[in-house]
C-alpha cells in the first residue's frame, strides 16, 4: 500500500469514526431517556396533559444530550489546536532542547533529524515522558509541519539505536500517512462520549458528601449518568480498537520498509514483551492516547485492545519467532550494566548494556553516495510515486551522508532559536554583491545589524554546500524556527519573501528554499485548520495543472520544442483526454504560487498521477538535473506530499 493509498483508508477511517461517534450518540440519548421516562413516569396513567408536557421534558433531554456531547467534543478538539506538542506536555512530556549536552539526548535528535530527512518532511519537535519506564512512544500533530514525536525514558534506558530507529520509523509512518490527524479528532470524539460518565461520577462524589435532604435523588442522578455514560466508555474503546488495530501492522511493515531490517523494530517489540515494565504507562492520562502509541500503554482486554497481540506482531516480522526469547531478555536487561557513552550496537541510547553480550551481531550500514551537484540522473514515475511518503533504507543513509556532511557551526545555529533564523536567510543571500547588501541591509531593517552581520557570516558557510544539502540544513532549523512567537513568525515569512526578489527576479533554487519553508512556517502557525488530504478532481483543475506542466518543462528543457514535448507527455498522465496548447506564464513564480494550493485540494488518487505526470516531464529528455529533482521535491511539499531526498532512478 503506497502513500496516496494510505490517504485513502485514512478517509475511510474518519468516515467509519463519524459513523459510530453518530452510533454512539444514538445510543447514549436512547438510555438518557429511558432515565427520563422513568423519572417522568412517561407512558404511565396520569391526569390529563401529563403526558405531552412530559413528552417535552424528553425533548429536552435529547438536545441537551447532544449538545452537552457535542461540546464537549469540540472543546477538546479546541485545547489541541496548537498541534502535536499540546499533547506532548498535556501528557507532562519534557521538550529536548536543540543545543542539549546529555547524550542520550543528542543520540535521539540525530536518529529523528535523519529519519525526517529522509522522509522529507520538517524535523519534528521531540519530548521524552521522564517518569515513563516502560517502552513506548507516540507522534501528534496535524500535519508533519506541527507534529511531535514523544518517547519515554524506557525506549532511551532499554533500546538500542537499531532498536529505537525502528520504533521512530514506526511513528513516522503515522505522520507520514495522515494517522496523526484522525488521532487527534479521536481524542476528541472518545472525550465528548465519556463525559456523561465524568460528569455523573463528579455529581455523585459531591452529592455523596452532602447532608443535604434533597442530596439521595441526585446522588441517584449522577450514579444514573455514571451508567449511561459507561455506554460512552464501550464505544470510546470499539471506536479506537477498531481504528488502530490495522493501522498498528501498516506502521510495522513501514518501518521495516524504511530502514530494511527487521531486527530494530521486532528487537524493540521483543524488549516489551521480556521486560516486566513493558510498554504499559504509569499516567493515568494513558487511556486517552492509547490509539496513538507504539505499544500498549493501557493494558486493554481483547475486545478494546487498540493494538494486535505482540506474539502476532513479531511474528509477521520474523516468522520464526520463539516466545521462549522473551525469558532471555528479561534475564539480560533485569540488571542492565551502565556503560555510558558507547558505540556498541546492543548498548542503548542512555549507554546501558544488558548483563551478558549477545551473540548476534547488528546490520551493517552502509553510508548513502549523493550524486554530484552537477550531476544527472534518470527517473522511473511510477517508483518515484512509490517512493512518496515511503521512504527506505537508501534514502536513511542518503539522510545520514547529508546530516554527517553539514559543517558543524551550521549544524549548532540551524539548532539555536535565534540562529535558525539567520540560517534560512544565509541560504537565500545573493552571489551579486550590490543584491547582497540590499538584502543585508533589509535583514538590518526588519532585524538589526547583529542579526544581518550574523547572516553574512554563515553564508560563506552555506555558500559551499551541495545543492541537496541545502533543504535538509532548512529542516533541521524549522524546530528552532517554529518556537518564534506568531508575529516574528509573520515577519520572517514576509523577509523570506524580499530576499528572494531583491535582485528583480527568482531563481529556481531561491523559491524551492522560500516555499519549502513558507509551507512549513504557515501549517505550523494555524496546524488544525491545514487540510493535507482534498476532494476536489483532476478535471476542476485543468488551468491549474497546465500552468504546473508548462513551469516544470519549460524550465528542464533547452529548446521550446522539447519543452512542449515534455509539457505534452506529463499532462497526458494527468488529463489524457486534453489537448491543451503549450503556452508557458510570463511570471512563472506567480503562476505556481497561485496553482500549488488548488491543487493541494486534489483528492489522493490524483495527486499520484500528478507526482508520476510531473516526472515524466521532467525525465522527457531522459536526463533530471539536481535542481529539477529538488523543484519536483518542492512540488510535492506543496501538495503534501513528501518526497524523500534521493529519487529512486530507473534501471
Amino acid at each position: 500500500m503506497n502513500f496516496f493509498a494510505h490517504q485513502e483508508v485514512a478517509r475511510k477511517q474518519t468516515r467509519r469514526m463519524i459513523v459510530l461517534f453518530t452510533i454512539a450518540v444514538i445510543c447514549i440519548v436512547v438510555a438518557v431517556d429511558a432515565v427520563v421516562m422513568i423519572a417522568f413516569g412517561i407512558g404511565r396513567e396520569g391526569r390529563r396533559g401529563a403526558v405531552g408536557v412530559n413528552s417535552g421534558a424528553l425533548v429536552a433531554s435529547t438536545l441537551s444530550v447532544i449538545a452537552v456531547i457535542g461540546l464537549a467534543t469540540l472543546y477538546r478538539i479546541s485545547t489541541l489546536r496548537a498541534g502535536g506538542s499540546a499533547v506532548a506536555l498535556q501528557l507532562g512530556a519534557t521538550p529536548v532542547p536543540a543545543d542539549t549536552t546529555d547524550f542520550a539526548y543528542r543520540r535521539l535528535r540525530n536518529v529523528i533529524e535523519e529519519i525526517a530527512i529522509a522522509s522529507g518532511v520538517p524535523v519534528p519537535e521531540i519530548f521524552v515522558l521522564e517518569d515513563e519506564v516502560a517502552i513506548n512512544a507516540f507522534a501528534s500533530g496535524y500535519t508533519p509541519a506541527d507534529a511531535a514525536l514523544t518517547v519515554t525514558r524506557g525506549c532511551l534506558d532499554k533500546l538500542t539505536r537499531d532498536e529505537l530507529q525502528g520504533v521512530i520509523a514506526h511513528e513516522f509512518s503515522h505522520v507520514l500517512n495522515g494517522d496523526m490527524r484522525l488521532n487527534i479528532r479521536l481524542v476528541g470524539v472518545a472525550f465528548g462520549i465519556l463525559v456523561l460518565a465524568i460528569v455523573g461520577r463528579k455529581i455523585a462524589e459531591v452529592s455523596g458528601r452532602s447532608r443535604s435532604r434533597d442530596s439521595g435523588g441526585i446522588v441517584v442522578l449522577g450514579i444514573a449518568l455514571l451508567v449511561v455514560g459507561y455506554i460512552g466508555v464501550f464505544f470510546a474503546r470499539i471506536i479506537k480498537a477498531s481504528i488502530s488495530r490495522q493501522r498498528e501492522y501498516l506502521a510495522d511493515a513501514s518501518a521495516v520498509q524504511f530502514t530494511r531490517q527487521t531486527e530494530g523494530i521486532a528487537g524493540a517489540l521483543k524488549k516489551i514483551g521480556g521486560l516486566a515494565e513493558g510498554s504499559k504507562l504509569a499516567s493515568h492520562d494513558g487511556e486517552e492516547v492509547a490509539h496513538m502509541l507504539f505499544g500498549d500503554g493501557v493494558g486493554y482486554s481483547a475486545l478494546f485492545a487498540t493494538h494486535p497481540p505482540l506474539v502476532d506482531r513479531i511474528k509477521r516480522l520474523q516468522p520464526r519467532f520463539d516466545p521462549a526469547e522473551f525469558v532471555e531478555i528479561a534475564a539480560d536487561w533485569t540488571q542492565p550494566r551502565r556503560v555510558g557513552d558507547s558505540d556498541d550496537p546492543q548498548v542503548s541510547l542512555a549507554g546501558f548494556a544488558p548483563a551478558r553480550r549477545s551473540s548476534k551481531h547488528a546490520p551493517e550500514s552502509r553510508a548513502g553516495v549523493l550524486p554530484a551537484a552537477s550531476g544527472e540522473m534518470r527517473l522511473s514515475a511510477t517508483a518515484v510515486a512509490e517512493q512518496v511518503g515511503h521512504p527506505d533504507t537508501g534514502d536513511y543513509q542518503a539522510a545520514a551522508t547529508l546530516n554527517q556532511a553539514i559543517p558543524a557551526a551550521l549544524s549548532a545555529a540551524a539548532h539555536g532559536r535565534e540562529q535558525s533564523v539567520s540560517v534560512v536567510f544565509a541560504l537565500l543571500l545573493n552571489a551579486d554583491d550590490s543584491v547582497r547588501r540590499q538584502q543585508l541591509d533589509l535583514i538590518g531593517q526588519y532585524y538589526d545589524a547583529g542579526t544581518a552581520a550574523e547572516v553574512e557570516a554563515l553564508a560563506a558557510q552555506t555558500e559551499v554546500l551541495h545543492p541537496m544539502q541545502r533543504l535538509p540544513l532548512a529542516a533541521m532549523a524549522f524546530p528552532a524556527l517554529r518556537r518564534h512567537p506568531r508575529p516574528k513568525l509573520q515577519v520572517f515569512v514576509i523577509v523570506l519573501k524580499q530576499l528572494i526578489k531583491a535582485d528583480g527576479k527568482v531563481s529556481l533554487q531561491e523559491y524551492c528554499l522560500a516555499k519549502l519553508v513558507g509551507i512549513q512556517v504557515i501549517d505550523a502557525l494555524n496546524p488544525s485548520a491545514t487540510r493535507v488530504m482534498g476532494r476536489i478532481r483532476l478535471t476542476e483543475t485543468a488551468a491549474e495543472l497546465r500552468d504546473l506542466f508548462s513551469v516544470v518543462a519549460e524550465y528542464g528543457h533547452d529548446d521550446a520544442e522539447s519543452a512542449r514535448r515534455a509539457y505534452v507527455l506529463g499532462l497526458n498522465e494527468v488529463l489524457p483526454a486534453a489537448r491543451p496548447s503549450y503556452a508557458p506564464p510570463q511570471d512563472w513564480a506567480l503562476a505556481l504560487d497561485r496553482a500549488l494550493p488548488r491543487l493541494d485540494l486534489l483528492a489522493p488518487a490524483g495527486k499520484e498521477l500528478v507526482v508520476r505526470g510531473l516526472t515524466h516531464a521532467i525525465s522527457a529528455d531522459g536526463v533530471v538535473s539536481v535542481e529539477e529533482a529538488e523543484l519536483l521535491r518542492t512540488v510535492c511539499a506543496a501538495l503534501h506530499c513528501p518526497l524523500p531526498p534521493m529519487l529512486h532512478q530507473s534501471g
